[in-house]
């Protein structure tokens, strides 16, 4: 069996941090248990290059586990190192580590060497790397008498430091005899072998104690170089001092100031080489002299300097880059530059490589006839020799294995027995150090067993990953698998994390992942098990966070911060002011949820931040306050927000970037929030759309982004009063193509034809499109066979027509986005049907149910689903009316339609004419169309009551006798029994007689009443009858003849001389009353009805108020008389004396859907009919309209 330590998780997002550590030991619980036997194992050993301080006692370290436990031996200079010969030399029991007492007596010199340690047991033997042992030394500078240094003003200048040669080397820098630091700059500074350079001296420069110093950070011990004496002096000084002894010809010039171009002080030439070794800090050096001091500048010839491993030290002078590898070997250019000029130099760098892991081996354990195998993988530069030894032998001169063979870096082992167990040594080696790792081969037979803790318990914040550990052990390798519950299934793959170290990783855990998990290992030797626990618990919010506040000097301001938690587990409440801890003042109270600071002051002003914390997470808000002076200000002018300004974009991610901007003034109205709108000037130029919303209180806000999108940002800000202006737009930023997140929507399948499959999708917008090249895998197979997924890609369209399908035939179908970057997630699979084709049969045993003389109900037998050959729609119901039974004359009329929705096998046909012959079918509907039409079925409707008569005439009007004549009905509805005629008079008072009722035959079409008053107004009321009963009537009124001896008389006596006579007496009377009148009143007399007029005013010339007693009276008796049917105007008798027929057709509009109305889900009729009809006459008098000019002269009379 082979066990491999399971490699981390490549993500771990940043909420996952705490979980470093657990993962970090699942890698642990791999090793082979200590009760189990196993070779040695080296746990600890002193580094390869071990510099010891002389003044101490020598610790050479050597720890190693095993079982049995190991034994331990060491060699020194390659020999075997007897500690028992030498009596200042100590092992520390149980391990291999050794002790040299140098401090009573002896020297450390004397135990220089290389020392080797062997951890063995009767597995095998494991060997430590060579350890070199030297003492570190920190010798003295040699003395030498340093002269003074005198050189003009702007000469270049080197003073050596060259310091004693130590172990390990000295630290140096320059400082002056009271210890300070001597200042460098771009014109000093100090070299990497520690000389001090000059670019060009000032007269500043001059002093007696440049000091170089060594320090020894091994021994502790600083070592100091003999102080070195500088004197800069002018040209005009120069010449007074060897005046005397020069001619005039010899003294110095100005020129010595004057400016110069760069040279380099080091390195010397044009080029140089230097090597480096991979994983070191590669040191590239350039100082140059000149006059102005000159500016060095570096770059890399056919390539760029790295990003974030490159720095420049001593002001430029210096180049470094860390954690060199061979690729950063090349040509490096440095450039020193000053105003008269620039030189070069170029630096060829090579880098070589001391050897460094591949794959380092690592142990195998492994059951009897198991195969294996050991790799040993290094590299370097020169490429590193391989060597393998058998338990620190070399293998070549080991015993025999048939079992092992070697292959250069890799030993392969087959059918292992116990007898293979050993410990092998990998070498790799080459001109620049080595590398050796131990590695066991352990043949082991060994039954699973779980090596973590029985019923642990894990605590975790919902919507965080969980972990639970299952570290194992067995030989052959155990398989190892997770239950949930007492009687749980396996755990699957696609919704948990089943790492190889047994540890089970619920990605997102919920409320319902709590519960108890069981971890089963099996190997062919047994079975073991363990349950640990889980317990969910809700995230800390806060719920209520402090707010931005302006508070005045010596005000008081309150931050409030509520918390809400899991009931479970109990928050810590700590407040922080500019991510430190709140002054010890009095003046700062905290309470459960508040935190107070009275008389503020100005250095109060900051960030408070709420931080609550629980045993397992914490969360935190923050809020600025910001202290004013309590001066007076104007009235407030109140307004939206000024707009937002500065939008800054940073942290630019593929998926996010923080934008950040500078609030506008709020116009003293607080700002509430601030809305951010995003413009995408790739997809829709132009269109701003919203991305977020945040608090008034932020200035910064993480924005979520999609891919291959070109975004630019706008911010509004909000207050009570509005919204402001949005701001500038922020500069533009690309978004990297990606894969499409999403997938088409709206996905379809339906036939356009019998024979084919018509695919349609919504197609993702650009903003979605996430990369160029949009297109679309389509996929399809039929839903109920063996068929492999049939998938075309095409462009970016929304539509695909698969030819050739069977006629309504069920598929899968799903339809997948893709772009150059790549394919969308997997697409949810939809059902479709391929084209439809009209249905191939007819319902069955269909029946009818006359249910009354207007309606029946249908039924039928449903048809087979295959016959339909599509979604069944419903059923239709074709009916039409094929002859009258009264007349029995065959008549066609229009066929009428009814459909029926979904399944039903029955409906009900409304709106029928009664005594009628009707033939119906039934046909099956599908989404094509009509199938074949069920054999006709023939039924009958009962009588039902007759239409009104279709005319009403009155001719002949006599003294006493009135003839009436009519149409019959235009629906008799059956036949005929009899006619009944009502009528009654109405006198001049519009009272109603008595009512008369009258039967007349059938077959009558004319009748005459006699023995009627003359000059009288009659109503009629008339009607057919069936025998199902009797049918609406039709009214009518007319007027006997009047008496015209009568009428005579009435004439003469208006045309009587007496009587003329006496009108004009009583008209000449009343024209003189008035004269008398006017005459008074002109004369200014006054009479009581004057009087009476000015005190009451007349009530007839009153406006009529609109309850008036006797008008509303008037309505009211006309509405009285509405509900005996008096003579309206809408009812008057027309100037030819006929009355039309009411109209009573019946409509189907009311009953089925579609053209023909609507039924309920049992195929019901819904609604009824409605029509308006004569109340029957009633008994006695009833008020009539006004009586004619004739009757009211018979009354007057």
């Amino acid at each position: 069996m082979q066990l491999k330590k399971m490699p981390r998780r490549k993500r771990l997002s940043a909420g996952r941090a705490p979980l470093i550590l657990f993962l970090c030991q699942m890698i642990s619980a791999l090793d082979v248990p200590l009760d189990l036997v196993q070779p040695p194992t080296i746990t600890q050993q002193s580094p390869k290059d071990y510099i010891i301080d002389p003044r101490e006692n020598i610790v050479i370290q050597c720890e190693a586990k095993g079982k049995p436990p190991p034994s331990f031996s060491w060699t020194r200079n390659g020999t075997h190192f007897d500690i028992d010969k030498d009596p200042l030399v100590t092992m520390k029991p149980g391990s291999g580590t050794l002790t040299i007492n140098i401090m009573s007596e002896g020297k450390a010199e004397t135990y220089e060497g290389v020392y080797q340690c062997t951890a063995r047991n009767e597995r095998g033997a494991a060997i430590s790397n060579n350890i070199v042992v030297r003492p570190s030394r920190s010798p003295l500078w040699t003395k030498e008498k340093l002269e003074p240094i005198i050189l003009r003003n702007g000469q270049s200048l080197i003073l050596p430091c060259r310091p004693p040669l130590g172990l390990p080397p000295p630290i140096i820098f320059w400082m002056d005899n009271s210890f300070q630091r001597l200042p460098q700059s771009e014109r000093v500074s100090q070299g990497l072998n520690g000389d001090l350079y000059f670019s060009n001296v000032l007269p500043e420069d001059t002093r007696e104690d440049y000091i170089c110093y060594a320090r020894f950070n091994h021994t502790q011990t600083i070592q100091q170089k003999q102080p070195i004496s500088v004197k800069v002096i002018s040209v005009d000084e120069l010449n007074d001092t060897v005046a005397a002894n020069l001619n005039d010809t010899e003294f110095y010039s100005a020129k010595s100031n004057r400016e110069r171009p760069p040279t380099f002080l080091t390195p010397e030439g044009n080029a140089s080489h230097k090597e480096e070794l991979r994983g070191n800090v590669l040191s590239l050096e350039c100082i140059a002299e000149g006059l102005p001091t000159p500016i060095i500048y570096w770059i890399k010839e056919d390539g760029t300097l790295p990003i974030n491993r490159t720095f420049y030290r001593n002001f430029k002078k210096t180049l470094q880059i860390i954690q060199v590898s061979e690729a950063d070997s090349g040509n490096y250019q440095c450039i020193a530059k000053n105003p008269l000029g620039a030189i070069h130099h170029t630096i060829s760098v090579t880098v070589k490589a001391a050897p460094y892991w591949i794959m380092a081996p690592q142990n195998l354990v492994l059951s009897p006839g198991e195969d294996g195998r050991l790799t040993c993988g290094a590299n370097g530069s020169p490429k590193p020799r391989i060597s393998w030894l058998l338990n620190g032998v070399p293998v070549e001169i080991a015993p025999d294995d048939p079992s092992r063979k070697i292959d250069g870096d890799t030993i392969i082992f087959s059918n292992v027995q116990e007898r293979s167990s050993a410990v092998y040594q990998c070498n790799a080696s080459n001109e620049y150090g080595y590398l050796l790792a131990n590695a066991f081969v352990n043949v082991l037979a060994e039954p699973p067993r779980i090596l973590t803790s029985a019923n642990t318990l894990y605590q975790v914040i919902a919507d965080r990953p969980a972990l639970l550990d299952c570290a194992f052990f067995g030989s052959p390798l155990p398989t190892i698998e997770w239950f949930k519950g007492a009687k749980g299934s396996a755990l699957r793959e696609d919704i948990y994390v089943l790492h190889e170290n047994g540890t089970l990783e619920i990605p997102v855990a919920q409320k319902d992942s709590t519960g108890t998990y069981t971890c089963v290992a099996r190997n062919k030797l047994g079975m073991a098990k363990n349950e640990v626990h889980l317990e969910i618990k809700d995230a800390t919010r806060i719920i209520k966070q402090p707010e931005y506040a302006v508070m005045q000097r010596g005000g008081t301001v309150s931050f409030e911060c509520k918390v809400k938690h899991d009931h479970t587990l109990i928050p810590t409440i700590t407040w922080l002011k500019d991510n430190g801890e709140l002054p010890n003042d009095g003046r700062f109270t905290v309470d459960k949820d508040h935190l107070v600071v009275a008389d503020v002051r100005d250095d109060d002003g900051g960030t408070y931040t709420c931080v609550a914390n629980t045993t397992l997470d914490n969360v935190s808000a923050s809020a600025v306050l910001s202290v004013v002076a309590p001066t007076p200000t104007p009235a407030p002018i109140y307004d939206v927000p000024n707009p937002p300004f500065d939008l800054e974009l940073t942290d630019q991610l593929d998926k996010s970037v923080q934008l950040s901007w500078t609030p506008g003034s709020d116009n003293n109205s607080p700002i509430t929030k601030f809305i951010i709108e995003y413009e995408d000037a790739m997809h829709e130029a132009g269109l701003w759309h919203l991305q977020t919303e945040v608090s008034g209180m932020q200035t910064t806000a993480q924005l979520k982004l999609s891919p291959y999108v070109n975004y630019s940002f706008r911010v509004m800000a909000v207050n009570s009063l509005g919204r402001s202006l949005p701001s500038e737009a922020s500069e533009q930023y690309l978004t990297k193509a990606a894969e499409p997140d999403t997938n088409p929507t709206a996905v379809e399948g339906l036939g356009s034809e019998p024979d084919n499959l018509v695919i349609t999708w919504k197609p993702l917008n650009g903003f979605e499109s996430n990369g160029p090249g949009l297109q679309y895998k389509v996929s399809w197979r039929q839903k109920d066979g063996d068929d492999e997924w049939t998938s075309v890609v095409v462009a970016n369209v929304s539509k695909y027509i698969v030819s050739g399908t069977p006629t309504f035939v069920p598929y899968l179908i799903k339809v997948q986005a893709l772009n150059d970057v790549g394919f969308a997630p997997e697409p949810a699979v939809v059902m479709g049907h391929s084209g439809e084709d009209l249905p191939m049969v007819a319902p069955g045993n269909v029946h009818v149910n006359v249910v009354n003389s207007t309606l029946a109900e249908v039924h039928w037998d449903p048809v087979p689903l295959k016959s339909i050959r599509g979604h069944l729609q419903g059923y239709r119901i074709y009916y039409w009316k094929a002859q009258s039974s009264s007349k029995r004359n065959r008549r066609h009329l229009e066929k009428k339609i009814l459909t029926f929705q979904g399944s039903k096998t029955h409906g009900m046909l409304p709106g029928l004419e009664p005594f009628s012959h009707y033939t119906l079918n039934v046909r099956v509907v599908n989404g094509k169309g009509e199938g074949p039409a069920s054999p006709d079925r023939v039924f009958n409707t009962p009588e039902g009551v007759p239409s009104a008569p279709s005319s009403l005439k009155i001719v002949n009007p006599t003294l006493d006798s009135l003839t009436l004549e009519w149409d019959p009905p235009s629906r008799p509805n059956g036949i005929l029994t009899e006619y009944t005629l009502k009528y009654q008079p109405i006198n001049s008072t519009h009272e109603l007689g008595p009512l008369v009722d009258l039967k007349i035959p059938a077959n009558k079409t004319r009748w005459t009443l006699k023995n009627l008053n003359f000059s009288t107004r009659y109503k009629f009321y008339f009607y057919a009858q069936t025998a199902a009963g009797s049918g609406s009537q039709i009214t009518e009124e007319a007027v006997t003849a009047v008496d015209e001896a009568m009428a005579s008389r009435q004439v003469d006596i208006a045309t009587q001389g007496w009587f003329i006579g006496l009108m004009c007496a009583v008209a000449l009377l009343i024209l003189i009353l008035l004269i008398v009148c006017f005459i008074r009143r002109n004369k200014g007399g006054k009479y009581p009805v004057k009087e009476k007029e000015d005190a009451h005013a007349d009530p007839e010339i009153q406006p009529m108020k609109e309850d008036d007693g006797t008008f509303g009276e008037y309505r009211s008796l006309e509405s009285d008389a509405e509900d005996h049917k008096p003579l309206k105007k809408g009812s008057r008798t027309p100037s030819d004396r006929t009355v039309k027929k009411e109209d009573s057709d019946d409509s189907l509009v009311d009953y089925g859907e579609g053209v023909n109305g609507q039924f309920n889900e049992d195929g019901s009729f819904i609604g009824q009919y409605s029509g308006k009809k004569e109340k029957e006459p009633a008994e006695g008098n009833e008020s009539s309209e006004a009586p004619s000019p004739v009757n009211a002269m018979n009354s007057f009379v």
